[in-house]
């Protein structure tokens, strides 16, 4: 009878569904009997393991349909609409409230921490299994409390810490009603438990339906990422943040003390993936493989380009034509999905099948280098960048380029002429050339010249006047030269790299070049120093060397390499969903000079018998009003936690500026 006044009461005042949603507390009266059934057999365990798992965002998904704001809202790109599949967008042009229903996985991601919990309090029960698979299980529902912690941390902040062991069934709302951990709290949980992870799972998958599993290095990888976000200026002593404190006991949600050490902590995490079983992916020179400026050394990699070739390199990591199973640089990842999702529907024209609506912006492409390793705005005179405007920047180089399979064609402008391997291979730009073979019919949509003129190869369907690129750049990183939406079923099987180890080496470089002194972790003995070169350069080249670029021969100054790491990452990771966070933890210079500026593409309302007309820089804020007005303030930094997770807990407060 106890109980039963007790649910009467919880179905009074709304609060049994709303701790299934936000606490995840299961429903006992249905669940308890199904759940012993469950804890009597492997293979219902396995499943209700991937069910605990079904919570996690498809992180490939990037701009339609996807389960995050992170790519959508980043500086580097807009959509060509603003709608529910196209969420992201809101995030840009300040239409977001506490009330919005866009992104709001806060309850799903403590359901999947609270299944993850039930598993490791029963793993025990389950008579038929193997030492060797309970000790992968337990790891994966530890991998799981972290990540959908760390998720929830990355989207809103410091939020609450749920107790391991599931609440009573007649526990009181009050209870219930947890406070917010601050940021190190929520830091130090994710810690723990990864390193649990990493303890029990996997060194690795060999079956190719394990491959996106967690492993070892998924849970190192984690840690690396997290420890470099925890030790960057806008959570590690951030004065903005100084009136922002828990009601219990006033402890600060950002700490309120800058602690150096904290870049040491991230330079060890990143250090323990070093040196093993991942390493950057290269493939051979081939017969095509082009020759690069007498400043890039010829050296094998990792000492130089020797012996690989950098473009192919670099597309075979995204575009599918290597299987996850060969490729060590990826740690962990998902399968995006493809036909009507992203990314090669969003960023494909029309004559392939696609929505021909994502649109990169020119920042983006004015941040790669020239192929001599110079920045277009002081290029050699040996590989002049043309200036914008004049004749030369629009003029087509007139004779076509072949290198690693990719063709540069001939009505190219000079603009794009030269760039580095990762502009081919990220960019795709007016007069692009678009392969598309795997189609086999009758119409004339492959191996198509793609340009964006209002009269172009890609003008919208008379059926979707509003499917068309607004900047003239899209994303190409993900697009097999076969791919071709009108022949789905030919469309090459990708693997998103939610972590790779090139993020890993810019990782422990950028965390060397902030320490002071020396770090040592007492758990694992390693020590590092902070600026020391030979360890620095060897990693940062790495990457440089693989896009066919120079390296540095010298430590340059703190900030001089500070602004080089920055710039590194903004390439290498361009349209991989890493961009939104990297600007938010720089802090708020960072951020509101990406964000708070016109956002600039060609001049796309222009016929194609005025080249001169098109390829000039153009101010899209009064164009496309709708889609290109920027706004970016102090609250963006968090989201919103939904009002209706606000309006169950009277303990929790709100982001700020929401």
């Amino acid at each position: 009878m106890k109980i039963i006044r007790k649910l009467a009461l919880f179905l009074t005042i709304g609060w049994l569904s709303s701790c299934g949603d936000y606490l995840g507390i299961d429903d006992y009266f249905m669940n308890m009997t199904q759940l012993d059934s469950v804890f009597q057999r492997q293979e219902l365990v396995a499943q209700y393991i991937n069910g605990a798992a079904s919570y996690l965002p498809n992180e490939g998904n990037l701009w339609t349909n996807s389960a995050t704001p992170f790519q959508g809202a980043s500086d580097e790109n807009f959509t060509s609409w603003n709608d529910d599949r196209h969420a992201g967008i809101r995030y840009l042009i300040d239409e977001v409230t506490p009330f919005s229903t866009d992104y709001n996985n806060y309850s799903n991601y403590y359901t999947g921490i609270r299944k993850a919990n039930i598993v490791l309090k029963r793993i025990g029960d389950v008579p038929d299994i193997s030492d060797v698979d309970r000790r992968d299980y337990i790891g994966r529902c530890y991998f799981l409390k972290g990540y959908y912690m760390y998720l929830l941390l990355l989207q809103y902040g410091p939020t609450p810490i749920v107790p391991d062991d599931p609440f009573a069934v007649d526990a009181d709302v009050e209870t219930m009603s947890l406070e917010r951990a601050t940021y190190d709290e929520v830091v130090e949980y994710v810690r723990a438990n990864m390193e649990l992870a990493n303890e029990f799972l996997l060194d690795s998958r060999e079956s190719a339906s394990e491959m996106n599993m967690p492993t070892k290095g998924a849970a190192l990888a984690t840690l690396s990422r997290l420890h470099l976000y925890a030790a960057s200026p806008w959570y590690n002593g951030n004065p903005f943040y100084a009136d922002w404190t828990r009601k219990s006991d006033g402890a600060h949600f950002i700490s309120q003390q800058e602690k150096n050490e904290k870049w040491g902590i991230a330079a060890v995490a990143a250090k323990r993936l070093m040196g093993g079983k991942y390493k950057i992916f290269t493939s051979p020179t081939e017969s095509d493989t082009p020759t690069f400026p007498g400043n890039v050394p010829t050296a094998t990699f990792p000492d130089g380009i020797g012996s690989i070739d950098p473009f192919r390199s670099l597309t075979y990591l995204f575009n599918g034509e290597v299987p996850r199973v060969l490729n060590d640089e990826i740690i962990y990842s998902c399968t995006p999905t493809t036909a009507g999702d992203s990314p090669l529907w969003i960023a494909a024209p029309f004559q392939l099948g696609g929505g021909n609506g994502l649109n990169l912006t020119q920042d983006v492409v004015d941040a790669f280098y020239m192929k001599d390793g110079n920045d277009i705005n002081s290029s050699s005179d040996t590989i002049p960048y043309p200036l914008p405007g004049t004749a030369a920047s629009y003029t087509a180089i007139a004779t076509a380029k072949s290198f690693s399979g990719y063709e540069l064609r001939p009505n190219t402008p000079g603009m794009y002429n030269n760039r580095e391997m990762r502009f081919y291979a990220t960019i795709g730009f007016c007069h692009c050339f678009w392969p598309g073979t795997s189609y086999t019919g009758s119409e004339a949509v492959k191996n198509i010249e793609v340009t964006y003129y209002a009269d172009g190869t890609a003008a919208p369907n008379q059926n979707y006047p509003q499917d068309y690129n607004r900047t003239g750049y899209t994303c190409k990183k993900y697009i097999h030269p076969e791919d071709n939406l009108k022949a789905s079923s030919a469309i090459r099987t990708k693997s998103f790299p939610i972590f790779r180890y090139a993020e890993i080496l810019l990782n422990y470089v950028e965390a060397l070049n902030e320490l002071d002194g020396s770090y040592t972790d007492e758990a694992t003995g390693i020590t590092v120093q902070g600026r020391d070169k030979n360890e620095m350069l060897p990693a940062f080249n790495q990457i440089r060397y693989r896009a066919g670029l120079p390296g540095l021969t010298d430590l340059p100054d703190r900030q001089t390499m500070r602004d080089l790491i920055k710039r590194e990452r903004r390439i290498e990771f361009m349209c991989e969903g890493r961009r939104y966070h990297d600007l938010r933890r720089w802090g708020w210079d960072d951020a509101d000079a990406a964000y708070n500026r016109p956002v600039y593409g060609m001049n796309v309302k222009a016929r194609g018998n005025d080249r001169a007309g098109f390829y000039t820089i153009t101010a899209l804020n009064s164009v496309f009003p709708a889609l290109a007005r920027r706004s970016f303030s102090h609250k963006n930094f968090f989201c919103p936690i939904p009002k209706s997770v606000m309006n169950k807990n009277a303990n929790l407060v709100q982001n700020p500026g929401w």
